[in-house]
């Protein structure tokens, strides 16, 4: 089984023939993947007003392979407090999604711990972008908000050395590996150091091939236990599938 927390639906301003959920369907049948965890590409780069309602119809039409993750910008709390009321009691949202750089939000900063906040309240777990030294900012935001659950989308592309460091300042930081050009030894290395118990698979489709990220992982020479935990059941515990 593979559960891929890191997905997207609709098309990319530089990428418009993956628009259709069909793509995401297709991809997932093709790379063994059974559940994605979807977040609206609209809502992401441009408004989370139009774009997370828009991914509702989808949701509703895909079942449960296709999982929604609701996006929060965390410069207009009111709009995600309203989404949240209004979207989460249909049942298709399993989490949330904050993009650090489109949102003007660092992992770090107060407006990221004000979001956490909301999202904790409402016992929402959240993916969260990083890229960089923000994912030490994020961990010790994470640290402060109580209750909150957070995945760090990348292990912070560039600064994925410093994945160990963020994991040992909360036990409430998972995280997780796509990057289009990932180093060799990256997954294994990282594994060593902070335990299966706190990674989870995500490929970032449709903007990357699942097949990138699904590579990286086998190459890491998981054990069965490994894979159990790497590939699906740490995102069925952290996100309640």
């Amino acid at each position: 089984m593979i559960v891929d927390v890191h997905g997207h639906w609709g098309p990319w301003f530089f990428s418009t023939d993956v628009a259709d959920a069909a793509a995401n369907l297709r991809v997932m049948d093709r790379c063994g993947i059974d559940v994605q965890l979807v977040s609206a590409v609209e809502a992401v780069v441009y408004d989370p007003l139009t774009g997370n309602p828009a991914l509702v119809p989808v949701l509703e039409a895909t079942g449960p392979r296709l999982r929604g993750l609701l996006v929060v910008d965390p410069r207009d709390l009111s709009l995600a407090a309203a989404q949240l009321d209004e979207l989460l009691p249909t049942g298709l949202f399993v989490g949330a999604k904050i993009h650090t750089h489109y949102a003007g939000s660092p992992g770090g900063s107060d407006a990221m711990a004000a979001a956490l906040t909301l999202l904790a309240a409402h016992d929402l777990p959240v993916l969260v972008h990083t890229w960089g030294e923000e994912i030490l900012g994020l961990a010790d935001v994470v640290a402060r908000v109580d209750g909150v659950r957070v995945v760090a989308a990348h292990l912070g592309g560039p600064a994925w050395q410093l994945t160990p460091s963020a994991a040992s300042r909360t036990g409430r930081l998972w995280f997780e590996p796509c990057w289009s050009t990932p180093a060799p030894g990256r997954i294994r290395w990282v594994l060593d150091r902070i335990g299966p118990e706190r990674l989870m698979f995500g490929s970032d489709s449709t903007l990357i091939h699942p097949a990138v990220t699904l590579g990286a992982v086998r190459a890491s020479g998981l054990s069965a236990a490994e894979e159990e935990l790497v590939m699906w059941r740490n995102a069925t515990e952290v996100f309640r599938l």
